[in-house]
């Protein structure tokens, strides 16, 4: 297995490659995306001497946990309000 991860840029995303050639998105620990096949290959040609924080952007598109554009809206709503 491999674990890559970054302390700056950092979006709390590893990845893990398997013996059986899936690879394994975390998002802080928790398993957020298991990639196979295809998939699982083009992540590793893309991991392979890309930066951290390029890794972590891409993990982020890969789990469908990143900027939606709603969040100014969502900072305005009174339930967010402090």
């Amino acid at each position: 297995m491999q674990d890559d991860s970054d302390d700056t840029g950092d979006l709390g995303f590893t990845w893990q490659r398997m013996k059986n050639g899936d690879v394994r998105v975390l998002h802080h620990g928790k398993l957020a995306s298991t990639l196979r096949g295809r998939d699982a290959d083009e992540f590793l040609a893309e991991a392979d001497g890309a930066d951290d924080a390029a890794m972590q952007q891409s993990m982020a598109r890969l789990t469908g946990n990143y900027k939606h554009g709603n969040e100014r809206t969502a900072a305005d709503h009174p339930r967010n309000r402090r």
